[in-house]
């Protein structure tokens, strides 16, 4: 079962369910899909995967649902939160990979740093992304992301090296494009 918390326009972020362990799992196990993910490296069981669902539960990391058919589709949170310096880590799974290249997870981010900067009252949010996922970078970059860094080589997978690569959006950064968006959707007729 999911709970409508945040609402997009094809989306919307419930707090997670455990009994989605298995889906989860399943994801995981999943090397495309896992890849991507800095601390999923190694196969877990269902067991071990409903152990993190229940630790998740209780930080500030949403299921993503789809909202004309109730359909999980993947998770976004904000983990290492800092109350005195006001930023957080972003982290986002799309695990059902029918919804890749669809701005789900685009639309999911934006959720996210509306709840991070206008309820939480964050500065910052930032992520680490492996360099080889570029259809991450550029969903990164049209949410309004900027390049902060990078560790050269500091990762090995079968046998090339590639970068870590470090990004991050001030409040100010995301209310103007946040804003454009709502303009941009107002001009088209559709709800913002």
């Amino acid at each position: 079962m999911y709970f409508k918390r945040f609402i997009g326009e094809r989306i919307y972020l419930s707090p997670l369910n455990v009994e989605d362990y298995l889906k989860y799992a399943e994801w995981i196990n999943d090397l495309e899909v896992s890849i991507a993910l800095f601390e999923m490296k190694t196969p877990i069981t269902a067991q071990g995967e409903r152990q993190i669902i229940e630790d998740l539960s209780k930080e500030n990391v949403f299921a993503i649902v789809v909202n004309e058919i109730d359909k999980l589709v993947g998770n976004i949170g904000l983990h290492n939160i800092n109350w005195i310096s006001r930023n957080a880590e972003l982290g986002i799974l799309i695990g059902d990979k029918f919804y890749w290249g669809q701005g789900y997870g685009k639309e999911a981010i934006e959720l996210i740093l509306d709840y991070a900067f206008n309820m939480l009252n964050l500065h910052s949010v930032y992520l680490k992304v492996y360099g080889y996922n570029t259809n991450a970078i550029k969903c990164y970059e049209k949410v309004g992301f900027k390049y902060a860094g990078r560790l050269r080589e500091a990762i090995e997978v079968a046998g090339e090296r590639y970068d870590v690569i470090y990004m991050d959006i001030l409040r100010d950064e995301f209310e103007s494009v946040y804003v454009k968006s709502i303009v941009e959707k107002k001009k088209k007729g559709l709800k913002p």
